[in-house]
């Protein structure tokens, strides 16, 4: 896909996310100048919050809806590790629980930093979701993380003081159905921003994680083999910030294929306790390899343990290597460090399933920059009524 032409992709239906997808690597360049750029400012923007409520757990809450909330459930399993969990609380929720239950998610006393996510910024769970938040709770500050200057998200933040905007690189944000660069680059941004790491160990693993995201482009033909087998069933499995990222993995073939291949998500270890009743003869699996040792253990012994059942298509482990390697298949990531953190290994990792995800809906005769034919699920969603709340 990514060595044909443009007018080949427009004759597919496929230009505009193919070219997505491909661009990703310089977008995460360009996401981590901006992120430089602005340190200074989003350091100021945190210490006024941590200096106000010294004595308190600051709520850090990661919304948005569809791929958007995906992000935050990427980014909170590795945050609970490297990020200042003395002074904040990492949760992912999404707009979409926000909204319906609000007093189930946000309290009027806590100190709070609402994350928000958005691609357009304009969906209406993400506004109503900020809305709500001003009306609830006491002390709010928000961070807004968008890619549209334009939408009503960032126009909202631009003339508030308790509101930080970040905008990403201006090609991140997506003209295709699918979110791909919007995700990636939202996801570094925030993992940046909260991740205690030193700053130059930041850098190098970005730099390690943009030569991993142009390896996986230039190994089309591989993911290709792997598309060419025969499965209607996709299954994505993994554990920490990588079990998180399986959702939006198996997003991307839903969306793209318009529901023509089945697909389910889940843990490395919760698997095997009822959803392992999917795998048949006709499934692929793929289990995102976790770059801990230990946990690494969990991800490696379920992909052995379904080889071993001899019931599926496919069990592929895709990842970095390391010492203990799944015996079967593997897609390797060779410029990748065993060394590399979760979250930024994800990256990379989404990449791949991004682009098994396009194989797929041209597999079954799709158009992935059109691909919803009935118009029933739109880029931006519709139809959504916010009922009032007092």
């Amino acid at each position: 896909m990514f060595t044909k032409t443009d007018q080949e992709l427009e004759k597919m239906g496929a230009k505009i996310t193919t070219r997505e997808i491909q661009q990703q690597p310089d977008l995460w360049k360009e996401a981590f100048q901006n992120y430089t750029n602005k340190k200074s400012e989003i350091d100021s923007f945190l210490k006024q919050i941590t200096d106000k409520f010294a004595d308190q757990k600051i709520r850090v809450i990661f919304t948005g809806a569809g791929t958007s909330a995906y992000v935050g459930d990427t980014l909170r399993p590795y945050l609970n590790r490297v990020g200042d969990t003395s002074r904040f609380v990492f949760e992912s929720i999404p707009t979409t629980d926000i909204v319906s239950a609000p007093l189930d998610n946000l309290r009027s006393e806590d100190p709070t930093i609402l994350v928000s996510f958005a691609r357009s910024g304009n969906s209406p769970e993400s506004v109503a979701t900020v809305e709500l938040a001003e009306k609830l709770i006491k002390n709010l500050y928000q961070i807004t993380i968008t890619c549209a200057p334009e939408g009503h998200l960032a126009k909202k933040a631009e003339n508030e003081d308790a509101n930080l905007l970040l905008l990403q690189p201006a090609l991140s944000n997506d003209k295709g159905f699918a979110m791909t660069g919007s995700f990636s680059c939202m996801t570094l941004t925030a993992a940046l921003i909260f991740d205690t790491n030193a700053e130059d160990k930041k850098s190098s693993w970005v730099d390690t994680m943009i030569k991993m995201g142009q390896e996986v482009i230039s190994r089309e033909d591989e993911i290709q083999a792997y598309a060419d087998l025969d499965y209607d069933r996709i299954t994505y499995l993994g554990s920490g910030s990588l079990s998180g990222l399986t959702r939006e993995a198996q997003l991307k073939v839903l969306e793209l294929t318009a529901g023509a291949l089945t697909t389910i998500f889940d843990s490395s270890m919760g698997f095997r306790h009822g959803p392992k009743s999917y795998v048949n003869g006709k499934t692929i699996v793929f289990d995102f390899l976790s770059n801990d040792k230990y946990t690494r253990q969990y991800d490696v012994d379920i992909l052995e343990e379904i080889k071993g059942d001899e019931i599926c298509e496919k069990v592929v482990g895709v990842g970095t290597s390391d010492d203990n390697d799944f015996s079967g298949d593997n897609f390797f990531i060779k410029a990748g460090d065993k060394d590399l953190p979760e979250l930024y290994q994800a990256l990379p990792d989404v990449v791949f399933a991004q682009t098994f995800a396009l194989m797929n809906s041209i597999k079954v005769n799709n158009t992935p920059d059109t691909p919803s034919a009935s118009g029933t699920v739109n880029r931006v969603v519709k139809g959504v009524t916010i009922h009032d709340y007092e």
